[in-house]
């Protein structure tokens, strides 16, 4: 099934079970994000519905359902198997208590007012709510679909004017659920919006309640700001906020960091780095965009002004190290950690391509998503100086070199060192390492040629 055609039978399901829920005497609507997004003119993810109607109602009205999140009444209702598998939130018009974890009421009340259930949402543009059965023929309409929104928090107005807006008090929006304040930014710079400005201050004065957020949470909500395709914008935003001291303290150190004019004409690290973000495509891999974030990451603790020039001498591997921390700290699964890594210490290769021998160039060749470092390589001469010569080199390369000359079949293995006479052990590695770089260089091609090159250099092995 085509995105498009999920996205049509996502947006049927929940017009069945808004109609099934008004049809028994309950409120429904579409709500949140999907009601945004339809007046925008953007495709929702997904669709949600807000209804009168309780959790024990919704379990026994539809035939496949899971009890997701009864406790804070919300439900999903399940159409379908396989790969025509869809489901639906559906949520029970609610008053939250408090919140003492900063993340989740400790109790909800339900209550038949949609106008409550609004107010306990995170920001204005987020609180509209649509009647979806009046506005089922002007779904491709942005204009008319306005006439069918019920707004009780001003998200109308907001969308209009491009503001992000807390729901009633900021400050008490994000003392609730602090994720909230990076979900604000987030939002702000997918849609261009600007903050508003209580909403600013009150990021600014509580940006250190963000360490109360499960560091999975915070990681899921970066990587959504640097994979949606407005990522400088976001880590602007993050910084203006305060939040990025709090949640990237590495990355907030790159500020004022100089650089060597003749090399980095843009200015300093953080600007840098911002011209890479500004260049991240939406949709690309988690492990390209945090690759792209921290490449430099390891300049501002190895920077040193010599006489000569600007230097940041082993700021590749005070990277990796520092990379690699990051990457326990949010929890990266080993894949991700791995090649986010490989990204920072490789990125600096390319400068040396052209004098590498066809051995070195050929195992260059053989990392992982070689794409991946192409294309941080090119995001990186781009937000620099421009010079593409080295990506041009590599990319002509890698393109045209076939995969038997990057990852031949070995000529020996150590059952033919064995055979020869060799006792295992560690020498293996090393001779086997020997003749497969002779083979990567086109010294030799058979195995004959492989045994007599082992008797020449490991003769007395």
């Amino acid at each position: 099934m085509n995105a498009a055609m999920k996205t049509t039978r996502q947006l049927d399901a929940a017009l069945r079970i808004v109609h099934t829920l008004r049809a028994e005497g309950y409120e429904a609507y579409l709500a949140g994000g999907c009601v945004r997004d339809l007046l925008l003119g953007r495709e929702p993810k997904d669709y949600d519905v807000a209804t009168s109607a309780t959790p024990d109602v919704v379990l026994d009205k539809f035939e496949r359902t899971f009890a997701v999140g009864a406790h804070f009444g919300v439900v999903l209702v399940a159409e379908g198997d396989g790969d025509e598998y869809l489901t639906t939130e559906v949520a029970t018009f609610r008053s939250d208590g408090a919140y003492s974890d900063g993340r989740h009421p400790d109790a909800v009340r339900y209550t038949l007012s949609a106008e409550e259930d609004v107010q306990r949402r995170d920001v204005t543009i987020n609180g509209l709510l649509l009647d979806a059965l009046r506005a089922a023929d002007f779904l491709g309409d942005g204009g008319k679909l306005r006439a069918a929104v019920i707004d009780h928090v001003g998200g109308l107005v907001d969308l209009e004017a491009g503001i992000v807006r807390a729901i009633g008090r900021a400050e008490l929006r994000f003392e609730e659920d602090h994720l909230r304040m990076l979900r604000g930014v987030r939002f702000a710079a997918r849609f261009g919006f600007e903050l508003e400005a209580g909403t600013r201050r009150a990021m600014q004065a509580l940006a250190g309640r963000i360490h109360a957020v499960s560091r999975e949470r915070v990681r899921d909500e970066l990587t959504r700001m640097l994979t949606e395709g407005h990522a400088r914008r976001a880590f602007e935003l993050l910084d203006e906020t305060g939040l990025l001291a709090e949640v990237l303290p590495e990355i907030a150190k790159m500020k004022g960091v100089e650089q060597p004019g003749q090399f980095h004409p843009e200015g300093d690290v953080w600007t840098h780095t911002l011209m890479l973000l500004e260049q991240l495509e939406a949709g690309c891999s988690m492990t390209l965009a945090w690759g792209a974030l921290l490449h430099d990451v390891g300049k501002p603790p190895t920077f040193r002004r010599a006489p000569d020039r600007i230097r940041f001498d082993g700021h590749v591997e005070v990277g990796v190290a520092m990379g690699g921390e990051i990457c326990r700290r949010f929890r990266f699964s080993n894949d991700e950690t791995r090649q986010t890594l490989a990204l920072i210490e490789n990125h600096m290769r390319f400068a040396d391509a052209e004098r590498m021998k066809a051995s070195t160039l050929k195992r260059f060749f053989r990392l992982e998503r070689f794409e991946e470092h192409l294309a941080l390589h090119k995001m990186d001469c781009m937000a620099s100086a421009g010079k593409l010569d080295h990506w041009e080199f590599v990319r002509e390369r890698w393109q045209t070199m076939p995969e038997e000359t990057v990852r031949p079949r070995p000529l020996i293995t150590g059952r033919e060192l064995i055979a020869a006479g060799y006792a295992p052990g560690a020498a293996f590695k090393e001779i086997l390492r020997t003749v497969e770089d002779a083979q990567l260089e086109g010294a030799i091609a058979t195995e004959e040629e492989a045994m007599r090159l082992v008797r020449e250099r490991f003769a007395g092995k």
